[in-house]
């Protein structure tokens, strides 16, 4: 920086003694030297900033699906940037990160300041890669963002979202980790949130209980402890971390009592939570209502992730 400063001293002073500039009438040579030295200034003022940087397919195991999209802001600093993980829906056996790329660009311009991570999990496959596989892998995912804080310049302050499968995956970890960080807010897109209550009582016929079987490997009677320990309802405690939950009233993927069990449970315990309900939705919505979701998104992590 300093010896850019000096090289557009001497620019200036060079443009200054020219033939050209010394020929003008005084008031426009005036006007000229004024905005080439605002120019100069300007320019040795301006802090020298981190760049922003996009990262595509960093892996955070040594599996093939163990990969991350990273995204982080320019001027990020350890001390000020907050990030963002985000977790594709899929039952679990399906979906891609780059099913929520399309949110990235409007996480950009609405949460600027945020370090944003979107991550792949390994997929429930036949008898691979069953509960609690992908829990484990989010996990994993988290501890490889903290190991790499410093070198990404971001703080501990980290909110989830996830959206359906991905949101109950969010919603676990929230809940039942405070390692590597305790998470400061999560979003709740549609996620199931009681695995017994989804198995016993499904939305539809599109999701029966053999689909909820295969991807636990089990049922609640041949192994409850893996359902209630893989159900985020069952941790929520008064230290939890707020919640906003959206859901569409008229989803057949996951019942609206999923969300309506996790709020009444939010209640009881006193957790700053946000219910928002859009009645004619499905599993899933776009337009005015997904605005509306992101404008609610935005203002309650604005006030929680502090």
């Amino acid at each position: 920086m300093e010896g850019y400063t000096q090289k557009c001293q001497f620019s200036f002073f060079a443009i200054l003694m020219s033939p050209k500039i010394k020929s003008m009438k005084p008031f426009i040579s005036l006007v000229l030297m004024m905005f080439l030295l605002q120019s100069c200034q300007k320019e040795t003022a301006t802090p020298n900033e981190t760049a922003a940087k996009t990262e595509l397919n960093t892996a955070y195991g040594s599996q093939a699906q163990q990969k991350m999209d990273i995204y982080l802001p320019q001027g990020r600093t350890e001390n000020t940037t907050k990030a963002i993980i985000l977790i594709h829906g899929g039952g679990w056996s399906g979906g891609d990160k780059s099913d929520l790329t399309p949110y990235i660009d409007t996480l950009k311009k609405r949460l600027p300041g945020y370090a944003i991570f979107n991550i792949n999990y390994r997929l429930a496959a036949g008898s691979s890669n069953q509960f609690p596989t992908q829990e484990m892998d989010v996990k994993a995912a988290l501890e490889f963002i903290y190991s790499k804080k410093s070198e990404y310049k971001i703080t501990d302050k980290w909110a989830l979202l996830g959206t359906s499968a991905g949101a109950h995956l969010s919603l676990l970890q929230a809940y039942k980790y405070t390692n590597p960080v305790k998470i400061k807010a999560v979003v709740d897109f549609y996620g199931p949130t009681d695995m017994i209550e989804m198995y016993n009582n499904p939305a539809s016929i599109l999701v029966p209980p053999a689909l909820v079987q295969g991807v636990v490997g089990a049922t609640p009677t041949s192994n409850l402890s893996l359902y209630q320990t893989s159900s985020p309802v069952n941790y929520v405690n008064n230290e939890s971390c707020p919640t906003i939950l959206l859901h569409g009233g008229a989803d057949v993927i996951v019942s609206v009592n999923q969300s309506i069990l996790l709020r009444n449970t939010l209640q009881r315990f006193s957790v700053s939570h946000q219910y928002v309900l859009y009645a004619s939705e499905n599993h899933g919505w776009i337009g005015a209502n997904l605005t509306d979701s992101f404008d609610k998104i935005v203002a309650f992590l604005t006030t929680h992730v502090n």
